[in-house]
Formats: C-alpha cells, sequence, structure tokens
C-alpha cells in the first residue's frame, strides 16, 4: 500500500511539516471540478503523521472510497454514516460535509488515532461524532448506533479479524433495516468478497450478507487521482441476505 500525502491529488504546497520531530504533514484532498486546487468543490485537509500506525495516515483505498461517497453525495445527503476503523477519516468527512450525520470510529483503546481524528473535525468545521469502537466488542456506545450508511476503507487487511469485523458490521445492519456496508480493499490474492475466497464466502454466509455491487475502484476514479495510486483496489457494497434463514 502507499501513502496519498505525497501524491498529486494532495498539493505540493499544503504538505507542510507541522510538526518535524513527529514526521507530522498536513495533505489537501480536493473533489468536484478538475480535483485540483485551482478547480474544486470540496477540499478535505488531513493531519497525518507518517511514523505512526496504520490510523495515522491515508491510504489509497481512503481516496477512492472518499471519492465514490463524493459522486454520490446525494444518497448520502441526510442519511447516518458510521465510518468503522475510520484512521484519518476521509471518506467520513466527505460525507459530513455532503450533509450526512456522521460518527467516525476507530479502535478504543487507540487515543491517538482518536484524538487525531478530533483534530481533523476541527480543522476542516466538521460536527461529527468520534467514538471508540472495536470490532467485535459490544460496549454500550454501539448499541446507540443505527446507520443507514457503513463505511470500511481498507477494513479487510488481517484475515485474524475479519470474523470480529463481519460480527460488528452484521450488528450494525441489522440495527438499522436497509443500511449497506461500503468497503474498499485491495484485491490481494486471499481476498475475493463475491466470488470466492473461503474465508470470506464462509463469513458471509455465516453472518448473513450478500454483495449488492462490485466495481473497480478505478474505474469511477478521476485520471489525476488514479495516476497516483497503484494496486488493484475494489468497491463493494454489502447488505443482510434477507433469504438467508436465520
Amino acid at each position: 500500500m502507499h501513502s496519498a500525502s505525497s501524491s498529486s491529488y494532495s498539493s505540493p504546497e499544503a504538505a507542510a511539516a507541522a510538526d518535524p520531530g513527529r514526521m507530522t504533514t498536513v495533505s489537501r484532498h480536493y473533489f468536484g471540478g478538475a480535483s485540483s486546487d485551482r478547480d474544486h468543490h470540496l477540499r478535505v485537509d488531513i493531519l497525518e503523521n507518517m511514523q505512526e500506525d496504520y490510523g495515522m495516515f491515508v491510504w489509497p483505498c481512503s481516496v477512492i472510497l472518499a471519492e465514490y461517497v463524493w459522486q454520490q453525495r446525494p444518497r448520502f445527503s441526510g442519511s447516518a454514516v458510521v465510518e468503522l476503523g475510520a484512521g484519518t477519516s476521509l471518506p467520513g468527512l466527505v460525507a459530513a460535509k455532503v450533509g450526512a450525520n456522521v460518527t467516525l470510529t476507530d479502535i478504543a483503546d487507540n487515543t491517538e488515532v482518536l484524538d487525531n481524528i478530533r483534530q481533523i473535525c476541527g480543522v476542516n468545521d466538521a460536527n461529527c461524532n468520534v467514538l471508540g469502537l472495536t470490532w467485535g466488542d459490544w460496549d454500550e456506545p454501539i448499541f446507540d448506533l443505527h446507520p443507514d450508511i457503513i463505511l470500511g476503507a481498507d477494513v479487510l487487511y488481517d484475515s485474524a479479524k475479519f470474523d470480529d469485523l463481519f460480527a460488528t458490521v452484521t450488528f450494525l445492519l441489522e440495527s438499522s433495516p436497509g443500511a449497506v456496508f461500503i468497503t474498499t480493499y485491495h484485491n490481494r490474492s486471499l481476498i475475493f468478497l463475491c466470488s470466492g475466497h473461503h474465508l470470506i464466502e464462509f463469513l458471509m454466509v455465516k453472518w448473513g450478507l450478500k454483495c449488492l455491487k462490485l466495481l473497480d475502484g478505478f474505474s469511477f476514479l478521476p485520471s489525476c487521482k488514479a495516476a497516483s495510486l497503484q494496486g488493484n483496489i475494489q468497491l463493494v457494497e454489502i447488505t443482510l441476505d434477507k433469504e438467508k434463514p436465520k
């Protein structure tokens, strides 16, 4: 995977070091128009720390999911949205900017990531709820979430966590009839959501889920962004399989 902070969709002049000792940068992400600093409809600034864990910088899957949110913005406006494993929260912030009621979540005990999310919300004047939520843990806050749309960028990276992820997704889908889970992922040899890998297939059957839509992540990405990204990235929409017996 590749960091997005030095790619062409982030303005070079925006990547100014805020804390040289911690390798903190600010990357700018543009949506609409030509998706450039001179021609755009929306700009989101992201605080990244290149020396910290995966949750502190923008991955290509996040860029692609954020672009999908922007292009589907009428669908998101007025919706309740929860982003799982939000990290730097680019997709969720775009959803908030187009009128969604957004809750951004990440691992409950990862206070540095959660604090960074709050700071990013402040930088972008985004009114989002920030919540510690660990997949597979049934703490009180999860029972208050009733999303229309669940977002997850590159959350399918550790097979040891797949079961907890799908348990959490299923719980949230069941809490809101008609809800959908939209995720982007690197189509590595071990991941085939709709046609294949035995573990993913087993878990989707186990939790009563089905694939609604599968897209090549580059099929809708503006060329100026696509040129800066590498890999085979897919976007999938998942919902409850209503025909599956309980």
